[in-house]
């Protein structure tokens, strides 16, 4: 990879003279301080240091050296970037990046990077710094920009010496993101690398457990679990949170027979736990609920009693322990305990509904629809309708009582209002505060260099009152002479906060620790401030600030589990759902001596995401609410002022604003570029552009960006100017030589060569031959100096919306001589049709498609596997949530497998229960007059749920020649460009079967039987016939568009390449994306050209058969190699190895489009220059090179990363 900095010959010249330049003006500067040196040993010690020590280089201790001599570097290279007025060289803020990252100082960290982006056109090539940035981000909680970052490193160097920290960090944010697939593929990347880690094999072996609890997989969870207990010498921190875990689930789930069975497993599992750490808040948490749920009320509190002892700041213990009052008829008491946990967790929507339900059976319904209130405002409420209704049951009744029998009814229990002050509940309050205050005295040891466990930015949000309290906190001083006790109270509380916070941001001004307003601002729960950062929102819970000194720190996940019913009195919900996730405590010692593990923290009975307490992460992970991990970041990214020095400040951010101590720079930028810059192809690297184009640096980036990031052009961002000027203007400006340190790097990416493409093979070979001795370069086949691919932004400029309903490109054939013209080649492959529709086809070839019918099929082969998945019967074009109550754009389906002739019986049985209900609805008719508003209802009715499941046969192969001669025979006459197998199909060139692609699937369909959305595989056309009886409706969306539904999917939590999803065509409607629909009767061929993103259901009973074709065109080939590169980044394996096919189509086909000619020719210069460089570096490290042959139909052999051609070594 590329070097951070200059030879240390170069630095050490350079930074002598400067000392020189320095001592000669010192006589005329007396008074000056003496200006800051390294020597020749610390600039040696600084060399070996960048983000790849991050969480193994020593600070405390043993390293009080290093982190002196860090702290040293920074101080003096920015007093000489002030000096320079920051015109310094791009690799200089890159090491101070390194550096403050190694000091933990993140805001820091984060404006050196940006600078370094801003000044360095192939900042890309650096991974050290990209791994820097991923880091920086993750602690920020900006998983979106975390994982693009850490992307890019894995692209472009998959070999990268901390690729096992990445993958563990990429499997953590994909988990909380609910990509639960590309999380498990990442923490068995991170456990099958044998490099160090933050975290020991045991620990990602409970995370790989824990992920299948959180997919509900309590079977496969239980076997991963015991099975890590079975490890010799597993940490005690690791065994207590596995037999706790252990536990959890027995309690909850059907894994053993009845209750007391149940419990029968579940309370030795807790108490195995706590024998291995007695400590743990969280297990005598779970032991209470289990010892409640078998009547065993004395040991419940006792084991609550200790709960908040270890834990006082456990809103689910207090919840909890209300239930358990209100159980024994004490309602006093129970108020007492619901007020503190909702005080604790203002969010938490089962105290809230306990609490209602508390005073509905005490007869206040007032209080009780407040509380109902509040608990439907939570994030966390999972029955809002339900609560809807009761609500609008008690106004009723509330509206039917008259005014004076409230007035005059004697309260068992005092109002909610009321009840916020009493004893318990005030005095938790004040310790909350306490604490609170402690901790920001704590910080300010960070200004003192005497504590970096803690950054003040952290604790900004525990002392802001929202804006809702401060209202209130008027409305109580307007109103300070009719005040009650305990409204007086109230206002003492609010005034002595409100103090705090006003102390608090003069400390800000005065330490130049300018924060946004918004990190003030109250989230849709009143008592969780919001930080807010673009479009997305991350909020710091709480519930954090007021934790004991070892501060565990909670990051949730994003749905709340389920429990026992019997566990609370709520008729609305079965859990007092409380904060959940995957926990991690700060630690900043090295990995062998941190104390590790998981601790959950949640009062659910779903341990599904239940919290993994993993300690000894050192890049700390902070507390993030379920809306921020639905909603990623998908404008700007963290960015904070540096908080020490302003002038400094002022210089990495520029001072042209001239608003730096006024608090407006607080935009959080993202300084990934490009992420959705347009260029004249969607990758900005494809072989087609980047053989006559150049990556455009960051500032014709900009220029050229329509709705890109806004880190660069942002007014408020101010990284684009220096001291008045722009960033083009100050690199052009005269620079000052500066002591960079010099950086050993063990990987740099080689340089582009400037090959030509029509060299003779001596040429070529000898240029391969010269590839560098400096590692190994990346396995992309497009150009060295491209980027990391991009999905392109949507077209610009946007389409009316009157043209967004396109009609569909169909053609109608009316005999032989129709099928068989040219221009029907011609224009289906024409890119700008997107999808073709061929009417009529059957007939006009006089195919034989009963050959593909139900009945067919079961006479020929009706034992033939069948992939079968279960779905829910949704209404017309919309996806609705199985609860029918929102939109989305998530696709749920179980996946099981049957055999052709069980699901024609199901397909039979369909129609002839299709047919009864339809029976049923025409009598119907008959006796009610009012047809429309019969149909209104039955259409509302479909929305609400619970649906239906139907079931789709799927991916049925038809390859086998010997079972499906007569179908796969009829297919031949179709015309050349739309079979199988054909000259002019590349796939025909692939030289071994991919199903599904090369070979013929079939599917059987009942009626709502839906494919999700995608596109083709490697972006090759498909072909697909309906065979009838019924109709398909087809959704489809052109290529230049896929960019915006990839956001969209980020969005909402979904991966583009690997999730179903249905999209909402309203959100494409308003996001001005043009959708081709239309309907596909039996004997039709629909055509999906190159890139296109489709989506299918079935109106009818039907089967169809599809296959992909590979049209002998640039454009089919430049999109299939983008596509290999993008899944490549994603770490996801391409089903077509392009290289294999590059060669085998050099070798096969003559080709006639000078385009692809050059094309095809540069993807193989590449490609032989990597073969060289491998071969090489074998030889290199005394490792023999065999060539191994290849049989006929054998497959390539290749993964995520890169593809073997024929070269082996033997050791």
């Amino acid at each position: 990879m590329k070097s951070c900095g200059v030879s240390l010959t170069t630095a050490a010249v350079a930074f002598g003279d400067e000392a020189k330049k320095m001592a000669a003006g010192k006589a005329s500067r007396e008074g000056e301080e003496e200006p800051l040196s390294l020597t020749v040993e610390e600039r040696e010690a600084l060399g070996d240091m960048d983000s790849r020590l991050f969480g193994f280089v020593r600070l405390h201790e043993d390293g009080a050296r290093t982190k002196t001599l860090l702290g040293k570097a920074v101080r003096c290279y920015e007093s000489l970037i002030l000096k320079a007025e920051g015109k310094v060289e791009s690799d200089f803020f890159c090491q101070l990046g390194h550096f403050n990252l190694l000091l933990e100082d993140y805001s820091k960290a984060l404006s050196a990077y940006q600078r370094y982006y801003s000044l360095q056109a192939d900042y890309w090539k650096n991974a050290a710094f990209l791994y820097g940035l991923g880091l920086v981000y993750f602690y920020y909680n900006a998983f979106h920009w975390a994982i693009k970052a850490f992307q890019d490193v894995l692209y472009v160097d998959p070999s990268f010496c901390r690729a096992k920290e990445i993958h563990l960090r990429l499997g953590l944010m994909f988990k909380v993101n609910t990509d639960y697939k590309s999380s498990l593929k990442h923490f068995q990347l991170a456990l099958i690398d044998c490099n160090p880690c933050t975290l020991s094999s045991a620990e990602i072996q409970f995370h790989i457990a824990h992920l299948y609890e959180t997919q509900r997989k309590y079977h496969s969870a239980k076997e991963a679990y015991e099975q890590l207990l079975q490890t010799e010498n597993l940490p005690a921190q690791v065994k207590a949170t596995v037999l706790q875990q252990l536990g959890w689930m027995h309690h909850n789930m059907d894994l053993v027979g009845d209750k007391a069975t149940k419990e029968s497993y579940a309370i030795p599992y807790l108490q195995k736990s706590l024998e291995a750490d007695p400590n743990s808040g969280q297990s005598w948490y779970f032991l209470g609920r289990c010892y409640s749920s078998i009547g065993k009320v004395q040991d419940a509190f006792v084991s609550y009693r200790q709960s908040i002892d270890k834990s006082e700041a456990s809103a689910d213990t207090w919840c909890s322990i209300g239930v358990l009052y209100q159980q024994q008829n004490q309602p006093m008491d129970a108020l007492q305990a619901y007020i503190c946990a909702v005080q604790l967790d203002h969010g938490h929507a089962a105290a809230w509904m306990d609490l209602g339900t508390l005073y509905e059976s005490c007869n206040q319904p007032q209080d009780a629809i407040k509380c109902y209130l509040n608990a439907a405002r939570s994030k966390r409420c999972s029955n809002t309708s339900t609560l809807a209704a009761r609500i609008k049951f008690l106004q009723a009744q509330l509206c039917n009582l008259p005014q004076s029998s409230l007035q005059n009814k004697t309260k068992l229990l005092p109002s909610i209002e009321e009840a916020w002050s009493l004893p318990i509940p005030a005095e938790l309050t004040s310790r909350q505060g306490a604490m609170n205050t402690a901790q920001q005295n704590g910080s300010d040891n960070w200004n003192g260099g005497q504590s970096l466990s803690h950054h003040p930015v952290q604790q900004v949000y525990s002392l802001c009152l929202t804006p809702q309290k401060l209202q209130h906190l008027e409305q109580l001083r307007a109103n300070r002479d009719n005040l009650n006790p305990a409204q007086k109270h109230q206002l003492e509380q609010l005034e002595s906060q409100f103090v705090l916070m006003q102390q608090m941001r003069h400390k800000e001004v005065a330490q130049g620790l300018h924060k946004s307003q918004s990190s003030c601002l109250s989230g849709p729960n009143e008592e969780q401030p919001l930080f807010s950062t673009g479009s997305a929102q991350y909020h710091q819970a709480t519930s954090t600030g007021i934790k004991k000194s070892n501060e565990h720190l909670t990051l949730p996940s994003n749905s709340v589990p389920q429990g026992d019913a019997d566990s609370h009195l709520s008729s609305h919900t079965a859990t007092s759902g409380g904060q959940q996730g995957i926990m991690f405590t700060k630690e900043s010692k090295p990995s062998k001596n941190r104390s590790l593990v998981p601790e959950t923290s949640r009062h659910t009975g779903d341990p599904s995401n239940g919290c993994a307490d993993v300690k000894g992460l050192s890049n700390h992970v902070h507390q993030l609410i379920a809306d921020a991990v639905s909603s990623p970041n998908h404008g700007d990214s963290p960015n904070l002022l540096i908080a020490d020095n302003p002038q400094l400040s002022a210089l990495l951010i520029g001072k042209a604003n001239g608003n730096v101590g006024t608090g407006t720079c607080d935009k959080v930028n993202n300084i990934h570029p490009a992420v959705h810059t347009k260029t004249d192809h969607s990758v900005a690297s494809s072989p087609s552009s980047a053989i006559s184009t150049a990556t455009p640096s960051p500032k014709s980036t900009e220029q050229r960006s329509i709705n890109s990031v806004t880190s660069l052009n942002s007014p408020h961002s101010g990284l684009h100017t220096v001291n008045g000027e722009g960033l083009g203007n100050s690199q052009s400006s005269t620079k000052v030589d500066l002591p960079l340190v010099s950086h050993r790097s063990t990987s740099q990416i080689i340089p582009s060569m400037s090959v030509s493409i029509c060299p003779s093979s001596t040429e070529v070979l000898k240029a391969c031959r010269n590839p560098g001795k400096n590692g190994l370069s990346n396995s992309c086949i497009l150009l060295d100096k491209c980027p990391p691919p991009r999905p392109p932004t949507s077209p610009y400029p946007p389409l009316p919306k009157d043209k967004l309903n396109p009609p569909t490109p169909s053609i109608y054939l009316e005999n032989k001589r129709d099928a068989f013209f040219p221009p029907l080649h011609q224009f289906c492959t024409n890119p700008k049709n997107p999808v073709t529709v061929i009417r009529g086809l059957a007939g006009a070839l006089k195919l034989d498609l009963g050959l593909f019918s139900t009945k067919t099929l079961v006479e020929a082969n009706n034992e033939h596997i069948v992939e079968v998945r279960t779905q829910l019967l949704q209404p017309a074009d919309e996806n609705w949530d199985p609860t029918g109550t929102k939109k989305i754009w998530r696709c749920e389906s179980n996946r099981s497998h049957t055999t052709i002739a069980k699901y024609a019986q199901y397909q039979a049985s369909s129609f002839q229960e299709s047919l009864r209900e339809e029976n049923e609805k025409r009598t119907q008719h008959k006796d009610h007059s009012d047809n429309e508003s019969t149909s209104s209802e039955n259409s509302g009715r479909r929305r609400k749920g619970p649906f239906k499941t139907i079931k789709f046969g799927t991916n049925i192969d038809l390859s086998d020649n010997k079972k499906w001669k007569l179908q796969l025979h009829e297919l031949t006459k179709l015309p050349a460009f739309a079979r199988v197998v054909s000259a002019g199909n590349l796939l025909s060139h692939v030289g071994h079967t991919i199903l599904g692609m090369n070979t013929v699937q079939l599917y059987m369909k009942v009626p709502g039987s839906r494919t999700p959305g995608h596109q083709e595989n490697n972006n090759f056309c498909s072909v697909n016939i309906n065979i009838g009886p019924g109709d398909c409706e087809w959704f489809v969306v052109p290529e230049d568009y896929w960019g915006v539904l990839n956001d969209f999917c980020e969005k909402n939590n979904l991966n583009f390449l690997m999730s179903s999803w249905w999209p909402n065509l309203e959100d494409l409607y308003e996001a001005n994306v043009p959708v081709y629909r239309f309907i596909q009767r039996p004997g039709d061929l629909v055509w999906i050209n190159a890139g296109t993103v489709h989506w299918v259901q079935a109106v009818g009973w039907c089967n169809n058969i599809a296959w992909n074709v590979g049209p002998l065109t640039a454009c089919q080939y430049k999109l299939a190699v983008e596509r290999y590169e993008w899944n490549k980044l994603k770490s996801v394996k391409s089903p077509v190895p392009m290289v294999h096919l590059s060669w085998n189509m050099a070798r096969n086909i003559k080709v006639s489009d000078p385009k692809l000619f050059e094309m095809i020719k540069y993807c193989l210069l590449k490609i032989l220059k990597q073969c060289q460089t491998l071969r090489e570096a074998l030889v290199a490290a005394g490792k023999e090179v065999i060539w191994h042959g290849r049989t006929n139909d054998e497959p390539a052999h290749y993964c995520s990363i890169c593809e073997a051609l024929s070269l082996s070594s033997s050791s």
